[in-house]
């Protein structure tokens, strides 16, 4: 993809992954960062996990229950997590909306 995406071209180059009830996209990716699309669906859950890079994520759409480590809190639009290394994250898709955010990897996975 360019260095310049839209939410719309985010959505439609999006694969979607059934056994998790997601839409992925890879944004891009530089020497340094990749950037991730995500589109949970409502009543599904963003799987409890950690991976050996930083994560760094905003909400675009929707609510969740987050849990980043021993800390839970809902997050809505806006709002913004980091997930260091080694760190289990993940969460409970909250309503009747589909939970969309984008991730940023550091480094890329």
């Amino acid at each position: 993809m360019p260095n310049i995406v839209t939410l719309s071209e985010a959505g439609s180059a999006a694969e979607y992954i059934p056994e998790m009830k997601v839409w992925v996209s890879v944004l891009n990716t530089t020497e340094h960062q990749e950037r991730i699309w995500a589109r949970f669906e409502p009543g599904s859950r963003y799987p409890l996990h950690s991976h050996p890079y930083e994560q760094t994520s905003v909400v675009i759409q929707g609510r969740m229950r987050l849990t980043v480590g021993d800390e839970v809190r809902e997050v809505g639009p806006g709002d913004m997590w980091c997930a260091p290394p080694d760190v289990p994250h993940g969460g409970e898709i909250l309503g009747d909306e589909p939970l969309i955010f984008i991730d940023v990897y550091s480094p890329p996975s």
